[in-house]
């Protein structure tokens, strides 16, 4: 048992009773697994009778104590309750229901609090009855950092506690560096990295191309390289304005001071300036604030988020929430504010297209962690109501492009039932494949499809050992056979089919390592590649049949088989590759016993590279001091066998 917090206790029914015999302790989260351990029955009367008024964060757990659902309530007892109570729910809340085993809460001193907790648990666990937001990506900013003398401008994504000052969060790393690349032509602050500078004896390109002022060997003063950071920073603040004033006035002062060079530097970068303002379409408004639309078309909801920051428009980004059928508006919106903003700073303002649920508690959870106010608004006029309609129609297009392309995919999936006779269609699709160059460095990748299409993070890559190069048949065998090791143990769940690249005899194989396995209900298919290798031509072969299988060039289902190729192939030949480059990166030298650094270091001086090493003899090795006759046999023998 971890320790109890006085703010927080955690209550479960199936040993309630147990706890309130001594303490109430909070079970560990970690042992969440141990639910089926235990044949007790669920039983919502006792842990109802217990349960505390305060607020706090509550977790639906099934029979196999996996968190299905996670909500928060201002009073726990009664949100709780109204679960069990016999009036009649929604279809979701019936079904999350039956599946419940067990519940366990959490309590907390506020609301808020509660609300942060919600979002952690429900970060954690996935539930599958939670509105989830898959694409939970940290975003990029703009880091300068101030603590140096020369202070840096760069690409930054990561905890926002880093020292020195942050700008954004820009909506894609485009955004960022196409801000980077205007602000180096605009006010030639260095962006390179501090070990580059400090070891600089004469200036680098970027100085010739006038992109920086050369700090690094003294060509510009600390006070004035610190007033063009501070312009910088004002620029990326919005307060254009502020910075063409300070650059008007450094140019009068150069040119009545005679130095009309560096007048004449102030005037190209006041017109440089000028230009990027009058290219701004979105730069009459003013703030730090998001855009929060949202949309739905043949149930699918579509989430676009507008950013603006200094008033300027940093772009756009969608978001397409898993949820479960039926899910209401107020439900997703709430829900996406939460994990989306619960996870990275919100700015000043987010305007919405509709109203939020507990909109001024999420505000305040919002508020504590910026540590300012955060303000949720969805009644707006002029400027600010124009961008939400803009939002609105991202959402909707958004929407409208996910459903027909989700329609494409039940169609390709359905095409794949029909073709392989399957009882209905695959939710899950795996394909191998294998990668070397005359049998080196070899590579096999394993890349899974679902219903919504690529399941990247479910990628699977394996540097094939053991097997003598060239071994097509034992590396795939290998593959396959470490993979469907984990999914029998349960790490990853069975796909409904898997494919393998290749003829007759990758089909074989697999088989074979799927029997020994004893996993049985597998669709195995081999997909050859046909007359010429041209798309089109494949042929499908599977276990039944002594011919392949015949399907037409056209059919959704050789579309989508080969998109699962194909991208097998680009998996495993990337991974190669790059087990290719660490291998050419390695010294022949590196892996032999006994032969250190200091060793190698003198051994390469003394012959003048790796080349004349490997071309001397045990005598001329052996003189080299530190090299014994047995590690220059060793060393010899690595370059030429067993020819001693």
């Amino acid at each position: 048992m971890q320790p109890v917090r006085p703010s927080h206790v955690r209550l479960s029914s199936r040993r309630i009773a147990a706890r309130f015999q001594d303490s109430i302790e909070p079970r560990n989260p970690r042992r969440l697994k141990m639910h089926n351990e235990t044949t007790a029955t669920f039983d919502p009367a006792e842990l109802l009778r217990h349960m505390t008024h305060r607020p706090g964060a509550y977790c639906m757990l099934d029979s196999k104590g996996r968190v299905i659902y996670v909500g928060k309530a201002r009073d726990l007892k009664r949100r709780v309750s109204s679960y069990f109570q016999g009036r009649a729910h929604d279809a979701k809340t019936t079904a999350m229901l039956r599946a419940v085993a067990d519940v366990e809460v959490t309590v907390t001193r506020t609301e808020a609090e509660a609300l942060m907790l919600e979002y952690n648990l429900i970060k954690r666990h996935k539930p599958r009855y939670n509105v989830v937001l898959r694409d939970d990506k940290s975003y990029p900013y703009i880091h300068v950092s101030t603590h140096h003398d020369y202070p840096r401008l760069s690409f930054y994504r990561g905890t926002t506690r880093k020292k020195g000052r942050l700008f954004g969060p820009y909506p894609s790393a485009g955004s960022v560096r196409e801000t980077l690349n205007q602000l180096q032509k605009l006010f030639q602050v260095r962006q390179c990295e501090d070990s580059y500078f400090s070891n600089r004896s004469r200036p680098c390109l970027q100085y010739q191309i006038d992109r920086c002022t050369a700090p690094c060997v003294g060509l510009i003063s600390e006070e004035e390289y610190r007033r063009d950071v501070d312009h910088a920073m004002l620029f990326l603040r919005g307060d254009s304005d502020a910075v063409t004033q300070k650059l008007v006035a450094r140019m009068e002062d150069a040119a009545s001071g005679l130095r009309y060079e560096r007048a004449a530097q102030y005037r190209d970068q006041l017109a440089q300036l000028k230009h990027i303002q009058s290219s701004q379409l979105m730069s009459r408004t003013r703030g730090d604030f998001d855009v929060v639309g949202i949309a739905a078309e043949g149930g699918v909801h579509c989430v676009a988020v507008m950013f603006f920051r200094g008033g300027r428009s940093l772009g756009s980004r969608n978001y397409f929430p898993r949820h479960t059928k039926n899910a209401a508006g107020d439900e997703i919106i709430r829900a996406f504010l939460l994990q989306y903003y619960g996870g990275r700073e919100a700015p000043k303002e987010v305007l919405v297209s509709r109203s939020v649920p507990e909109a001024e508690t999420l505000a305040a959870m919002l508020g504590e962690r910026a540590g300012r106010k955060v303000a949720i608004r969805w009644r707006l006029r002029g400027d600010r109501a124009r961008w939400v309609e803009i939002a609105m129609t991202n959402a909707r297009h958004g929407a409208g492009l996910k459903r027909r392309s989700t329609a494409t995919r039940e169609a390709q999936l359905e095409a794949v039932a029909q073709l392989l006779e399957l009882d209905t269609p695959p939710t899950r699709l795996e394909c191998f494949d294998i990668s070397h160059t005359g049998g080196e460095s070899t590579v096999a990748s394993c890349v899974v499809f679902g219903a919504d299409g690529p399941l990247k993070s479910d990628y699977r890559r394996f540097n094939i050992d053991s097997v003598t190069g060239g071994d097509d048949y034992a590396a795939l065998r290998q593959a396959l056979s470490r993979r469907y090791a984990r999914v029998k143990a349960g790490e990853a769940p069975l796909p409904d089919v898997v494919f393998v690249d290749g003829g007759r005899g990758q089909l074989t194989q697999a088989l074979v390592v799927l029997e020994e396995l004893q996993l049985d209900g597998l669709r195995v298919v081999g997909v050859a590649k046909g007359e010429g290798r041209r798309p089109g031509r494949e042929r499908l072969y599977v276990p039944e049949r002594n011919t392949p299988l015949g399907i037409r060039t056209d059919s959704p289902a050789l579309h989508l088989i080969q998109q699962i190729r194909d991208e097998a192939h680009r998996f495993a030949i990337a991974g190669h590759r790059a087990q290719r480059r660490k291998r050419r990166k390695v010294s022949p030298l590196e892996n032999i016993a006994g032969l250190g650094p200091k060793r190698r270091r003198d051994l390469l001086r003394q012959f003048g590279g790796l080349q004349a090493v490997a071309r001397a003899g045990i005598d001329d090795l052996a003189r080299v001091k530190g090299i014994s006759r047995r590690l220059a046999t060793s060393i010899y023998e690595r370059f030429h066998g067993d020819q001693a």
